[in-house]
């Protein structure tokens, strides 16, 4: 397995505050934990950006993606606004997770609850060359549905 080293530093006020971390032995990605002050009440359909407690240092060429939990969406109907969100390898700031209610009840965070996952991916920098025509393919321009429902 391919590791990558990155660096983490904890904010000020959250030493109570879990770093990510993987739940089992083979997850792809590490729990986020909410460091709100207070309780948040997420009515449904709102939307809020909740703190995480630390910022991290990604060498070039890796980003972090931030992506909803699973039970979280499945029981509760929450997810996060743009998702996967990205952290850029050369952003320094406080990570925090933009978490949506698409349930039908009010959801609740609480200090220290999980709320969504990173993943550490390897980015590649596209190299554009305009061209004037394209190479034909079977699917051609076919988008949206084009393989019926």
């Amino acid at each position: 397995m391919d590791n990558v080293q990155i660096k983490i530093k904890r904010l000020p006020n959250c030493e109570d505050i879990s770093l990510p971390t993987y739940m089992s032995k083979c997850a792809a990605g590490m729990d986020l934990f909410a460091a709100v002050k207070e309780s948040v009440k997420l009515l449904p359909g709102d939307w809020v950006a909740v703190s995480t407690g630390f910022s991290m240092a990604l060498p070039p060429g890796f980003e972090a993606q931030i992506r909803p939990r699973s039970g979280l969406s499945l029981h509760c109907g929450i997810s996060l606004m743009n998702s996967p969100g990205t952290i850029d390898a050369d952003y320094r700031g406080e990570v925090r997770v933009i978490v949506v209610n698409h349930g039908k009840e009010t959801f609740i965070i609480n200090r220290g609850d999980r709320i969504a996952q990173m993943s550490i991916q390897r980015v590649y920098t596209g190299c554009f060359e305009v061209v004037e025509d394209l190479s034909e393919t079977e699917r051609a321009d076919g988008g949206f549905g084009h393989t019926g429902v």
